[in-house]
């Protein structure tokens, strides 16, 4: 399979997994709720590297991301995930009302820390897929 073709079967499955949740009565995890995602949503599927022999520098490095991100009042859904067959390889998946509130959050003083950080720490820097969640009013 090629690199192509894996994004987009994680972004499916992804946006799969949203949308299953979103429609089981809007459960809520860590302050998200995903019966709000809004139709036409701005989400992201990124891809991070790490250099070799950085890979533990760039887990703790991007950790506290997870509570940052989830904090921001914009941020609809995020998951931060570690691919178990090559560690430093993280996938991570972002979901805002807008790309507005995309940019907004890339402009946060976190987010532009952990960038400054990548240089050192991860192959190429990110690879991003910005998307456009769908809903079945298909509008």
């Amino acid at each position: 399979m090629t690199r192509s073709a894996k994004w987009r079967s994680l972004a499916c499955v992804l946006l799969a997994v949203t949308a299953m949740r979103s429609e089981s009565r809007g459960q809520e995890m860590s302050g998200a709720f995903y019966g709000s995602v809004p139709h036409a949503a701005f989400s992201v599927v990124a891809e991070v590297r790490a250099k070799p022999g950085r890979e533990a520098e760039l887990r703790a490095a991007t950790l506290p991301l997870i509570g940052l991100v989830r904090s921001d009042p914009k941020n609809l859904v995020y998951f931060l995930q570690e691919d178990r067959e090559s560690n430093g390889h993280f996938i991570f998946f972002e979901v805002f009302a807008s790309e507005a509130d995309f940019e907004a959050h890339n402009a946060q003083p976190y987010v532009k820390e952990w960038f400054a950080k990548l240089p050192d720490l991860a192959l190429g820097g990110v690879q991003a897929m910005k998307m456009t969640v769908l809903s079945e009013r298909n509008e």
